[in-house]
């Protein structure tokens, strides 16, 4: 897949500060793990404000969920994709609702759930997005 950008400003602080917002291995894996998502085979590292997502995922889905819960974090410019593979994704900009993304990338509006069930546990609510958020679109 190769490098996803992010929009470094946006996202879940996860630093306290934005002075404090530098990227940080061991943060991001307690984040990944605090979401309940499975990151075992995964290697995390982190240089500036590029994070590197390697070695081999459970599935794609983990994979991706993975990247998008690093990569919506305050501080993070971009995750490089190490881990082969590709995927779908929407970056969200001012306007955008789950329905408008399904129906722009899905066909049809009323398939929102999909996209909203895809972005789980980093969504916790479909009226719940922001500009700049990466949100994964299923296949």
């Amino acid at each position: 897949m190769g490098l996803l950008n992010f929009v470094k400003n946006a996202g879940k602080s996860l630093f306290g500060s934005a002075e404090a917002a530098e990227p940080d291995a061991d943060v991001l894996k307690q984040e990944i793990e605090k979401l309940g998502l499975d990151a075992s085979g995964l290697e995390i590292s982190v240089e500036g404000d590029t994070v590197s997502v390697g070695g081999e995922a459970v599935s794609q889905e983990m994979k991706e969920k993975v990247i998008l819960a690093v990569g919506n974090v305050e501080g993070v410019a971009g995750v490089e994709d190490n881990a082969g593979g590709g995927g779908t994704f929407h970056t969200v900009v001012r306007g955008d609702t789950l329905s408008a993304i399904a129906k722009k990338s899905l066909g049809s509006a009323n398939r929102y759930p999909e996209i909203f069930e895809a972005n789980k546990p980093m969504l916790t609510h479909p009226d719940k997005i922001y500009p700049g958020q990466v949100l994964r679109i299923p296949s």
